[in-house]
């Protein structure tokens, strides 16, 4: 005998903890559109769309922990729930249902860098959570006997269905470079509809099966609460007051890396039919909020009591069975506060090559499961590959999510103006126990953005570019450079734009600052005027004695322009010369100089370096003592070793000459010793 008093008390068990996010994998295509709002009112600016038109879009889900069954076998006709589902069974299983509504719609631009979209929205979104599974089993099997008390525990369940209203605004924060960085915020005006909540807390159950209605009871203690936007024990029908209302908020930001900016390519954050990130991340946290059913009631009670299933058949109403069996209760009437389902998203968008991305999102409840008359949504991951371009989109979410306990692999796709997915089709095509179900479509009119024209292909745009119809680089505003005086160099370049010159010099002319003749790039004096033959440079007079160092053989040392600038040699220099050569001592009939004659020699050394242009000859003289042959070879022998040891000293070989004369050229008388001593000499003999 199904026990029918369970199903009533626990009525929402088959209804229960709502899906983490509406249309999963379709929001983060860039061509969502109005629906992205949905998920990050952010979305909207800088969008594919300069408008965005939703006809109308449904998105809805079932998942459970409980139940597990081959999804398309649930339609054939005979098919047996109870025999043929999978059943898992925990003292906390859920159960889940959800549908998201988005009726007429519109998004649209205000300004380059601001959006605008106003939606309307109804929605229905319910939790259940931890209800004991082994209980309903016992419970619920036709055939089930006696069972002794079993803890149903303590569980929490809501159900709120309304309709919003929405204006949602978005602008570019921050855009710089590489970096991009939008935000948005949804103000939504909430129609309550209706709403049905409950919370039991310690609820033990016992079961006496007598094989009858009459006398089978059931012994039950805890307490519960449970409560409605209405008194449905006046009237079934939803009645909706529109003093039933509440606000709520959308908040969020995405951040992107666009590594495609470059200096040439400014131009890439105008182009608003693009997609121009590498790396999209978003943020949001939406359903903030509450509203406030006007009509509410609540009622608390003391489960503690036995009755049995013919008692329950005899009730008109669930509100009468409570209040009959476990009454009276403690009632509430008045406003009853449902706060909505607030949730943070996360994403990160790669987009991997060309019109192929990768997707990564986690949703996270902020709400508790577990408090009275608040929905939460399941926690949830989810990875989606998709292929995205201007009228066809492709994607296949893969999610993982709270009580299902499921990976879900499903497919979806965008052709323009309809779009049809589920985020566990084709898992759930294959599994022989699926716990999740989901579809969600739409139509629309999309509006996309105009391509940017470029004309000449330059790359930048033809309204930011001077030269449309030529291309040109960004730093001439699309112009191509010019070379106004012809030659060759380009005017960017050109250092001197409207006079010719060379590549060396920047485009301009060489100069001569000196008027020398010779271009200051040749000239080693730019400033001071001098001959080519000297680099520019005027000739120096080193020694300062009126003769150009070119001219003057001497340059070191002062002398007359007679004698080439070096100085002249007088009859006192060759005077004092020859004081000092006949002064040099040889050994007796022989050519080697005496070692006391060296300083002599030295000093002649030194006044011929003083005359470094003077040329001269050494001649060489004996007395006549002796053989006049001897006597001749001897005296050139003398003369050439004098010229040998000036030439050991530094003084030019060029400069010297030697001879020998013997006996030929007397100075005084060879009678006498002295006379002698006087012909033996080496006399130097300037020439010119």
């Amino acid at each position: 005998m199904k026990k029918r008093i369970y199903l009533s008390l626990f009525a929402f068990a088959s209804l229960c903890a709502a899906n983490a996010q509406s249309y999963l994998g379709y929001v983060h295509d860039n061509y969502a559109g109005v629906q992205g709002v949905l998920y990050n009112p952010a979305s909207i600016v800088d969008s594919r769309f300069k408008t965005d038109i939703n006809l109308f879009s449904i998105s809805s889900s079932v998942t459970n922990d409980l139940y597990g069954v081959k999804i398309f076998d649930v339609f054939k006709d005979g098919y047996d729930f109870d025999l043929e589902a999978k059943k898992s069974f925990s003292n906390a299983n859920n159960v889940a249902f959800n549908t998201d509504i988005m009726g007429p719609s519109v998004m649209f631009n205000i300004a380059p860098k601001h959006s605008l979209a106003i939606f309307t929205r109804a929605r229905a979104f319910i939790n259940v959570v931890d209800v004991n599974g082994q209980v309903i089993n016992d419970v619920t099997k036709d055939n089930s006997s006696s069972f002794p008390e079993a803890q149903v525990g303590s569980f929490n369940g809501v159900g709120n269905s309304w309709g919003e209203l929405g204006l949602s605004y978005a602008a570019v924060l921050y855009q710089r470079g590489q970096h991009f960085l939008k935000g948005g915020i949804t103000a939504k005006y909430l129609q309550g509809v209706a709403n049905y909540h409950f919370k039991g807390t310690n609820i033990t159950m016992a079961y006496n099966d007598t094989g009858s209605d009459l006398t089978s009871t059931y012994t039950t203690s805890g307490n519960a609460i449970y409560g409605s936007s209405q008194d449905f024990s006046l009237s079934s029908d939803v009645e909706i007051n529109s003093s039933s209302r509440g606000f709520g908020v959308d908040l969020g930001l995405v951040y992107e890396w666009r590594p495609e900016y470059t200096a040439d390519r400014a131009d890439i954050n105008d182009l608003k039919e693009v997609n121009k990130y590498k790396l999209r991340f978003g943020v949001s946290v939406t359903d903030i909020g509450s509203m406030k059913y006007a009509d509410g009631v609540r009622n608390g009670y003391n489960l503690g009591g036995v009755f049995s299933q013919d008692d329950f058949d005899g009730y008109d109403s669930f509100d009468d069975f409570m209040e009959g069996e476990f009454g009276p209760g403690t009632t509430v009437n008045g406003a009853v506060k449902s706060n909505l389902p607030t949730a943070i998203h996360a994403d990160v968008d790669w987009n991997i090559h060309n019109k192929f991305y990768l997707n990564a999102n986690a949703d996270f409840g902020v709400v508790s499961k577990t408090k009275l008359n608040q929905n939460s949504i399941a926690n949830r991951v989810s990875v989606t590959p998709r292929y995205e371009s201007k009228w066809f989109s492709a994607y296949v979410p893969i999610s993982y999510m709270d009580y299902s306990k499921q990976a879900q692999v499903g497919f979806g796709l965008r052709t323009g103006v309809f779009f049809i997915g589920s985020g566990s089709i084709l898992s759930n095509a294959v599994s022989k126990s699926s716990r999740a179900a989901d579809i969600h479509l739409g139509f629309k009119i999309p509006v996309y953005q105009k391509k940017a024209k470029d004309q000449d292909g330059d790359g930048i745009l033809d309204k930011d570019d001077e030269c449309p119809t030529v291309a040109g680089p960004v730093e001439n505003k699309g112009c191509p450079w010019g070379d106004r005086d012809n030659d060759g160099i380009l005017d960017k370049d050109d250092k001197c734009p409207d006079v010719a010159g060379p590549a060396a010099n920047n485009g301009c002319p060489w100069e001569d600052k000196d008027n020398d003749g010779v271009l200051d790039k040749d000239d080693k004096c730019p400033t001071v005027a001098g001959p080519k033959e000297n680099a520019g440079c005027p000739w120096p007079d080193t020694d300062g004695d009126g003769v150009l160092d070119k001219d003057d053989k001497c340059p070191k040392v002062k002398g007359t322009l007679a004698n080439n600038g070096c100085p002249e040699v007088t009859t006192e220099v060759i005077k004092k010369l020859n004081d000092f050569s006949k002064s040099i001592l040889f050994d007796s009939s022989k050519a080697t100089i005496k070692p006391e004659s060296n300083s002599k020699l030295e000093e002649i050394v030194k006044v011929m370096n003083e005359y470094s242009n003077a040329n001269f000859k050494l001649e060489g003289h004996t007395d006549s003592t002796g053989n006049a042959a001897k006597n001749l070879q001897l005296s050139k022998d003398r003369a050439a070793a004098v010229k040998d040891y000036l030439v050991a000293k530094g003084i030019s070989a060029d400069r010297l000459s030697s001879e020998g004369y013997g006996i030929t050229k007397p100075i005084a008388s060879n009678k006498t010793v002295e006379g002698r001593a006087e012909n033996r000499r080496v006399e130097i003999i300037l020439v010119k």
